[in-house]
């Protein structure tokens, strides 16, 4: 019995954790702290498609298709209504959207919230970009499940994952890391 709790324990951890969690039943706090926290940022993403695929139903633009955004700059935002720091962007990132052409932002609604709600909230907080609602339960697989919102992906026009964000980002913070990227030919 206790060789398969830890061979349970060990697969449930990033394979540099599996010895650690032999000593206790949740992840031991010295091993998981510094692997936690990365496996947003890190772990998981060496798991992901180098080009993340991404295609979701908008409310009231169609379908969005991250493969025939090709050759220009997308940020995928994770957010939600409830996420004080998400709303502080909704206007940045609308502005940024709209400033540049080539940059194109979609916001991905990370909660439980029917689109009739989700309507009437963007009456009060109006975005200007596409706005799509997640399955909290089935999120896109090629990204990781945001740990905390918002969260900031600014896909290169390759098609690529340029820089990932987790917290509040700015137009400022995503122009520079826009500008100071590679020429792309």
């Amino acid at each position: 019995m206790p060789a398969a709790l830890l061979l349970l324990l060990a697969a449930c951890q990033p394979a540099a954790e599996a010895p650690a969690a032999a000593d206790a039943a949740p992840p031991p706090p010295p091993a998981a702290a510094p692997a936690a926290e990365p496996a947003t940022d890190a772990a998981p993403a060496s798991d992901l498609p180098a080009q993340p695929t991404l295609v979701v139903e908008t409310l009231d633009d169609g379908a969005f298709d991250l493969a025939a955004m090709r050759g220009q700059w997308v940020v995928v935002n994770f957010w939600a209504t409830w996420c004080k720091p998400c709303l502080k962007e909704i206007p940045d990132l609308s502005a940024f959207d709209a400033a540049r052409d080539d940059v194109r932002v979609i916001g991905l609604a990370y909660e439980e919230i029917e689109p009739d709600a989700m309507r009437e909230f963007l009456k009060k907080y109006p975005a200007g970009y596409p706005i799509a609602l997640l399955d909290v339960y089935n999120p896109p697989a090629d990204f990781e499940t945001p740990r905390g919102l918002p969260m900031t992906y600014l896909i290169a026009p390759d098609g690529t994952v340029a820089k990932k964000y987790l917290g509040p980002i700015t137009s400022q913070e995503l122009a520079e890391a826009i500008d100071g990227a590679p020429a792309a030919g």
